[in-house]
């Protein structure tokens, strides 16, 4: 594990499109894993900068997003497929029929789920998975007591998840209590995994992810066991951290 500390969000960002952006210049048709949430957003800002400045290709550039919310359709403006195409897929060459997001519509979800995990081994596994963090620790929709080992599947959401994610609905009516996401298992199964993090409401989860036992209670601490993973986390994100990085 590899922990990075940057002096700013801004810098946190540009840190995590150099990373994305380093395993496309690899390898121009790379599976990328992608996060939703407010993290990743800046990082989105930097990569449409850099195929705007003719510096990155994503025309064979292939992506699994980790997860969406059961009962809203792509076209719903609180969607991750949405969020997607607002943030990164509307400003790059990407081809659509490459991007994939879990089917919060599926009529029999148990079964679309397996067809996910089928297409990310079809097309050679995820390369390179960006992750955001909860402030308990989830990372996807994997909630605290989510196992290692597992895989896509619908779950619940946690009820702090959902105060977290209220900020993005109306009403907190609104906000959906069930999701599809990817697994730990999953996750885990990534050649390399880029972890982002900024503000100082993320200092404890973060020290417990990077430095406290690998647990069930903190799902963000089985990227303990990874073999390339980078916590890439603003200063104050890593304020409680102990060791020298």
């Amino acid at each position: 594990m590899e922990v990075i500390i940057t002096n700013s969000a801004d810098e946190m960002s540009k840190k995590g499109a150099e990373l994305v952006a380093a395993a496309v210049k690899k390898n121009p048709k790379a599976v990328l894993g992608l996060a939703t949430g407010g993290t990743p957003v800046k990082m989105y800002a930097e990569l449409i900068k850099l195929y705007k400045s003719g510096a990155l290709d994503f025309k064979k550039v292939r992506s699994f997003n980790l997860d969406e919310y059961v009962g809203l359709p792509g076209t719903h403006d609180q969607s991750y497929r949405c969020f997607m195409n607002e943030n990164l897929f509307n400003h790059i060459n990407i081809d659509k029929k490459n991007t994939n997001v879990p089917d919060g519509l599926a009529k029999d979800i148990e079964k679309s789920c397996a067809e996910y995990e089928a297409k990310i081994k079809a097309w050679g596994g995820i390369d390179l998975q960006v992750l955001g963090i909860g402030s308990n620790g989830h990372i996807a929709f994997n909630e605290p007591l989510s196992g290692a080992m597992s895989k896509t599947r619908k779950v619940a959401i946690s009820q702090r998840t959902i105060s977290d994610n209220a900020r993005f609905f109306k009403t907190m009516d609104e906000v959906p209590k069930t999701a599809v996401t990817m697994g730990i298992g999953t996750i885990l199964e990534a050649r390399k995994i880029v972890l982002l993090a900024s503000g100082g409401n993320k200092a404890d989860v973060i020290a417990a992810a990077v430095e406290g036992p690998v647990t069930q209670l903190v799902p963000a601490s089985f990227l303990q066991l990874h073999a390339d993973t980078v916590f890439v986390v603003e200063k104050e994100a890593a304020s409680k951290l102990k060791g020298k990085y």
